[in-house]
């Protein structure tokens, strides 16, 4: 099976050039066209396919080479843009910048390679001429199998500077298909870990998105765009499929670190998927209508997730209900089993300690030993207190703000079973997020960590799993099918 999706890769020479703007800006132009746009994201990013979405009535989604594997691009690609008439995917840092010691791996490049896609390089053209030709071709020249099929370039002081910039570009061999003037009103809000989500600024958003489409329509050149991205290859293999992911049978487990020990060297020919123990049979029908509720946190606190993990849970047999831990007093009828993922509760750690009968609530789920799984800002919010200020109280363990930010790629393995993972099991992770977790007593760790420094990490406690690492389930569809099961069983 083939498939020939236009689309276009949105890059940039370095961070800060404008790529939101300008994958953002298109996804909107195309879409005021009347085309159905799928929209994409480089990398581990959660905050960025929250103003895709916003822009193209469609969920944003991730394409991850480093926590999914290389093998899975394509197919997660091809789920996302099912039906539609485009597809722009937005970059992530530099074009040719990846993951740590891992060569193109995850780089914005890579994935363009993967998907055969032809790449439009953005350029802050603000304190340059001439100079930009001499950029232009080194990033279009670097890789003979990355294909540069265009320029838009950014913060364009004036007539005369986009002449100059033209000009010096005539002889670098690559199109200039847009120029873009310095627009104070398209910039969006960022605080610690980037911009602000959309949840947490709707109104304003939706005047920034917009203000993003009337410019990049006004500056670039659309139909140039549209038929260069229709020049992509076509690609070969199936979407991936939540359902037949759940199908696959896992391989063995790893052997489990010791305390203390690094986990295996993680450079192997192929990834694994966690192992699980055998499925029930309601799990291998996926029967969604047997009333099994996993309740997912959602709302300004908590908006880092990926779509495929609701995917997942749902294909595994569950009813998915997000519940806002900012407004909703308690959790929804029947849950059993809870998801809370990532965001920004330190940004409302009152607000989240006010909503005391939800604290309870969780606490008293967690009391049961129904699963819950808590990624980053579900971590600090099962602590016992974040920033001083009490939370649930499922962990002994306070949560405080730091100056320093952790930021990187991980390679880890389970190192005690629990609700997501048997012992051995293989993940890799991405950790992003400016707090310290001081923890008490009570709980095993969840990972063994290789790098940057060798530690364990996270907490397991009856039925939790909470820890620092994001993880995406579609690399390892185990997780939902297990977690599901012990929602199942608890």
């Amino acid at each position: 099976m083939s498939s020939s999706v236009p689309r276009l890769v949105i890059a940039a020479p370095s961070s800060g050039s404008g790529k939101t703007t300008v994958a953002t800006g298109l996804m909107a132009a195309f879409a005021g066209r009347g085309l159905a746009v799928s929209p994409h994201k480089v990398g581990p990013d959660y905050i960025d396919p929250g103003y895709h979405a916003l822009a193209t009535g469609r969920v944003g989604r991730n394409l991850d080479a480093y926590l999914c594997g290389p093998e899975l691009v394509a197919p997660l690609f091809l789920h996302g843009a099912h039906g539609c008439d485009l597809a722009v995917v937005e970059g992530v840092m530099g074009l040719y910048d990846g993951a740590a010691g891992e060569g193109e791996l995850a780089s914005t490049a890579h994935v363009a390679k993967l998907l055969r896609a032809p790449v439009v390089l953005v350029v802050d053209a603000s304190s340059q001429s001439r100079s930009v030709a001499a950029l232009v071709h080194g990033f279009a020249s670097w890789d003979p199998e990355v294909r540069v099929g265009g320029v838009i370039l950014n913060k364009v002081g004036s007539d005369r500077h986009e002449e100059l910039l033209r000009e010096a570009l005539d002889s670098a061999g690559v199109p200039v298909l847009g120029a873009l003037r310095r627009a104070p009103q398209v910039d969006t809000p960022s605080r610690h870990l980037g911009l602000v989500p959309v949840a947490e600024r709707r109104a304003e958003a939706v005047e920034a998105v917009a203000a993003m489409a009337a410019q990049v329509s006004q500056g670039c050149d659309l139909d140039a765009l549209v038929a260069l991205a229709r020049s992509a290859g076509a690609l070969s293999g199936a979407a991936w499929d939540a359902a037949e992911a759940l199908s696959v049978a896992p391989p063995p487990p790893l052997p489990v670190p010791s305390l203390g020990a690094a986990p295996p060297d993680p450079h192997r020919p192929e990834r694994p998927r966690p192992q699980t123990p055998p499925l029930s049979a309601s799990l291998e029908r996926g029967d969604p209508h047997d009333g099994l509720k996993v309740a997912v946190a959602g709302g300004p606190a908590f908006t880092f997730s990926y779509a495929e993990h609701t995917e997942l849970l749902t294909a595994a047999g569950a009813e998915v209900v997000t519940f806002d831990p900012l407004r909703d007093e308690q959790l929804p009828d029947g849950t059993r089993g809870l998801v809370i993922g990532g965001g920004f509760p330190e940004m409302y750690a009152s607000d989240l300690s006010a909503n005391e009968p939800l604290r309870k609530a969780v606490a008293e789920l967690a009391l049961s030993g129904a699963p819950v799984a808590a990624e980053c800002a579900g971590l600090l919010y099962l602590c016992r207190e974040l920033d001083g200020q009490p939370m649930c109280g499922v962990l002994d363990a306070g949560a405080r703000m730091s100056e320093r930010l952790t930021l990187g790629y991980r390679d880890a393995v389970a190192v005690s079973d629990s609700a997501l993972a048997v012992a051995g099991t293989r993940m890799r992770g991405h950790e992003f997020h400016r707090t310290v977790v001081e923890p008490g007593a009570g709980a095993a760790p969840a990972w063994g960590v290789r790098a940057p420094q060798r530690r364990l990490e996270g907490f397991v406690q009856q039925g939790v799993h909470a820890s620092y690492l994001h993880t995406h389930w579609a690399a390892a569809p185990g997780v939902a099918r297990r977690f599901v099961e012990r929602c199942r069983t608890s």
